[in-house]
């Protein structure tokens, strides 16, 4: 085996012989009765960020979308090649999940990446591309926390991407019908990677609060 493998090797070793093996009845009724997650959890590539770890969700809980910069692209009717698309269709229209989340970071490299000129090349024409989902952002966040410093602007504009991609979530029909019909419910989050707490924010008071009140 590639020594480069060999920690992935040591920790499914452990995985099997000791997680896998208390929770074996769950694995095999997942199986057998399929999923029924609680929630659609639409969060970051970056590899500092694990979902099931940060809620607490044990297997079949979370139906996971990653993808860099936990970002939503509007809803578009054609035959085109749409990861994040077909899998809020599948959660919605096939798992019928009840609750949408969007999870944004602190420290977010997509979001500061916004602020930095990056030459587009063959390499990363797709990613250059993708970045624009974040431009009303950074755009909101220029008009509004020009004056603070770069941490405190990179740190505004995460939260502010999340708002924004909330509401590109609406513009999927499935997605707007249920939250018309109370059938769904859409909630934005925000993960501090230095302390380990999260922000959800509160669309009536239009700002982010604690979601652990302890």
């Amino acid at each position: 085996m590639d020594d480069r493998l060999a920690q992935f090797a040591k920790g499914h070793e452990s995985f099997r012989k000791v997680k896998f093996a208390k929770n074996e009845e769950r694995f095999k009724n997942l199986v057998e009765k399929g999923q029924n997650p609680k929630a659609l959890f639409i969060g970051c590539s970056d590899s500092r960020v694990m979902p099931a770890l940060i809620t607490g969700s044990k297997p079949g809980d979370l139906f996971i979308v990653r993808n860099i910069g936990n970002f939503v692209a509007p809803f578009q009717p054609d035959a085109d090649y749409h990861a994040t698309a077909s899998a809020i269709e599948y959660a919605v229209s096939v798992l019928e999940i009840s609750d949408i989340i969007v999870c944004g970071h602190s420290h977010c490299g997509a979001i500061a990446a916004l602020y930095k000129e990056i030459k587009e090349t063959p390499e990363n024409i797709h990613t250059i591309k993708w970045l624009e989902l974040g431009h009303e952002a950074k755009k909101v966040a220029m008009l509004t926390c020009k004056e603070k410093g770069q941490e405190e602007l990179l740190r505004y504009t995460e939260k502010l991407s999340v708002v924004f991609q909330l509401e590109n979530l609406l513009t999927y029909p499935a997605v707007a019908r249920g939250v018309d019909e109370g059938r769904i419910f859409l909630h934005g989050w925000h993960y501090d990677i230095e302390n380990g707490n999260i922000e959800y924010y509160d669309d009536e008071n239009f700002e982010f609060k604690p979601l652990s009140q302890k």
